[in-house]
């Protein structure tokens, strides 16, 4: 790839402007998630290390060009301190005086969180005056938040075109590994996707058969897919009105040579709720007044044969209601088989998305994937094939 990285970058003595993701969520003045920001920890240090001063670029919720008090960053400073055992300064705006101050009392091992960008309707809008001013700010623009990096913002795109550029530690890894899983992959390729609605997903559907080897359809999804085939889903969740699009996603996998994995048995039950009766039936047996909340033993038995065939694997959705017991069946034993597979080192496994990402958690695989993006979505655009703009910027 043609971006630059903290390695390719003179960072002693500069004033690093670092785009981050900590957009984390809080509760009553608690954050209770503090994943994205351990995540940014090795960008930080290794800005330091190499004498860099890190200043953080960031949003936190919507504030839609206002101030809205409840959405300072100032709420994260005690939080980003302790993640890198480093002082940070806090200044109360991301341009003008305020920072400007900040930036020159900055010292040598501090770091600096400026105020949330989106207080300023120049950063959604990529606003050039906006971009300059945050610019005008740093020596060195390094880009650590990838899962921002789908939007066309100044402090992810247009601040790219006026500094020296590079991504940081979580952006290079995000985009390493997803030109592994897509760009550039061992084959075959087996590609999972889940969820409840096809008609979110039709550019991902639509890139990944002309991408991949094998592709799982999984979830409501699949529903969609069974009803066009002509199969009864009972009282399933169903999009009968996307039976066309669904039918021509499957020919343009045959011309492609995908071979698509659908449910061949369900797991169906009448109530949609925790340990409610279930019984396993052939795919073609839904009664109609049961829904279909899993896919059953067979299906897990060939989704597991092609991943045994495969070398790398993308994962974007689970297989059911994996929220639900016993509905967490299918998708826990394909996880487990990821894990098995991936361990082994016999399998490149890249998975993201919210649900995706839950369902991992879940199932205690977090630490058997090859990656795991927390990225939503960037990550699910990436999958579709769309430039981004955070990233484009960086290739200049």
């Amino acid at each position: 790839m043609a971006w630059k990285t903290l390695d390719d970058m003179d960072l002693n003595g500069k004033v690093v402007l670092v785009r981050v993701d900590i957009n984390v969520p809080v509760e009553n003045g608690k954050i209770t998630d503090d994943t994205r920001i351990r995540r940014i920890i090795p960008t930080i240090q290794d800005i330091v290390a190499h004498g860099g001063k890190p200043v953080l670029l960031a949003h936190f919720g919507r504030p839609k060009g206002v101030r809205v008090p409840e959405m300072s960053l100032e709420i994260l400073r005690p939080a980003l301190e302790s993640a890198f055992n480093l002082p940070v300064a806090f200044a109360d705006d991301c341009i003008g005086a305020p920072a400007k101050q900040a930036v020159m009392a900055l010292g040598a091992g501090q770091v600096l969180l400026l105020e949330n960008t989106r207080y300023h309707a120049g950063e959604p809008a990529n606003d050039p005056g906006f971009a300059a001013a945050l610019a005008a700010l740093g020596d060195v623009y390094c880009n650590d938040a990838f899962s921002a990096a789908h939007r066309a913002h100044a402090s992810t795109e247009g601040i790219a075109r006026l500094l020296p550029s590079c991504a940081g530690r979580l952006m290079q890894a995000e985009l390493s590994a997803l030109e592994a899983a897509l760009a550039t992959p061992e084959r075959p390729v087996m590609a999972v996707v889940g969820g409840a609605k096809v008609s979110t997903k039709l550019d991902l559907l639509g890139n990944l058969v002309e991408k991949v080897d094998f592709l799982v359809i999984g979830g409501g999804m699949a529903n969609t897919f069974l009803a066009a085939s002509g199969i009864g889903v009972g009282k399933s969740l169903c999009e009968h009105d996307m039976a066309d699009t669904a039918n021509e996603i499957v020919e343009k996998a045959r011309n492609a040579g995908c071979e698509i994995i659908l449910p061949t048995d369900i797991i169906v039950a009448h109530e949609f709720k925790e340990n409610a009766a279930s019984q396993t039936l052939p795919v073609n047996a839904c009664p109609a007044d049961a829904m279909i909340l899993d896919a059953g033993p067979e299906t897990s038995a060939a989704i597991k044969s092609a991943m045994e065939k495969s070398k790398t694997l993308i994962m974007n959705g689970p297989l059911g209601v994996f929220e639900l017991a016993p509905f967490h069946t299918a998708t826990f034993a394909m996880l487990d088989e990821i894990g098995r597979l991936t361990n082994a080192g016999n399998l490149v496994s890249v998975a993201g998305g919210g649900d995706t990402v839950a369902a991992i958690n879940a199932s205690n695989h977090a630490a058997d994937f090859t990656y795991i993006s927390t990225a939503g979505g960037a990550f699910l655009e990436w999958m579709e094939g769309k430039t981004l703009p955070g990233v484009a910027a960086l290739e200049g």
